[in-house]
């Protein structure tokens, strides 16, 4: 997978892209989870949204937030990488300015991230969270939330309990004009460690592929 390095707000940014042949493909950006707990864009959650992305015809890029890995500048409390997932944006779409779809998925600190990049760009057409910190962070700024998506989390998640989860889901469900899907994973923790990765990827996929023939927003 190429290695590319783009430019970002503080300096360079270090990131995977995987182009598809089709000039036309929809194009997904993965966002990993928090900078200052190990969080890259290598975490095992993150790397198979990647390629589940990539293996249902999607041009993806996932990279690292400054601060992590080769990437310049230091951690922002959300703020600075929030720029930097635009910048991840505006590199994707400069790349494939014929692509119909763009998608963003994040787990953890990067679902956050990803809900704020949703606000801020119009053209994104359907998002993917996982394990939405929402008794972390303040999701609020989601009125009204602008794409439909999908929230998967477990049920044994210890790091971002699932009533917090529901609390969101239910603010997002009175909102008109989109959908909001809530997916459960029974007994998956926080990483959703084995057994639980692959139901986690199926049901993404399974959510994507509807979405994609739907071809709503």
């Amino acid at each position: 997978m190429p290695e590319v390095i783009f430019p970002g707000p503080e300096g360079r940014l270090e990131g995977r892209y995987h182009p598809q042949k089709e000039k036309d493909a929809p194009i997904a950006i993965v966002l990993h989870p928090h900078p200052q707990f190990g969080g890259t864009m290598n975490n095992k959650v993150v790397y198979n949204l990647h390629y589940a992305f990539y293996n249902m015809g999607f041009t993806v890029l996932r990279f690292n937030f400054r601060g992590v890995g080769r990437s310049q500048g230091e951690y922002d409390q959300g703020v600075g990488e929030l720029s930097d997932a635009a910048s991840a944006l505006d590199y994707l779409q400069s790349m494939n300015n014929n692509s119909k779809h763009c998608w963003v998925a994040g787990f953890s600190f990067g679902a956050w991230i990803g809900m704020q990049l949703l606000m801020r760009r119009p053209e994104i057409t359907g998002f993917i969270s996982v394990a939405p910190p929402a008794n972390m962070y303040d999701f609020s700024f989601l009125a009204p939330c602008p794409s439909s998506g999908l929230i998967i989390n477990g049920t044994a998640d210890r790091v971002a309990p699932p009533a917090d989860t529901v609390n969101l889901v239910n603010k997002l469900h009175e909102q008109k004009g989109i959908t909001i899907t809530h997916t459960e994973v029974e007994g998956a923790d926080h990483f959703f460690q084995d057994p639980h990765m692959d139901p986690m990827i199926d049901n993404v996929s399974d959510y994507v592929k509807r979405r994609l023939t739907e071809s709503s927003r």
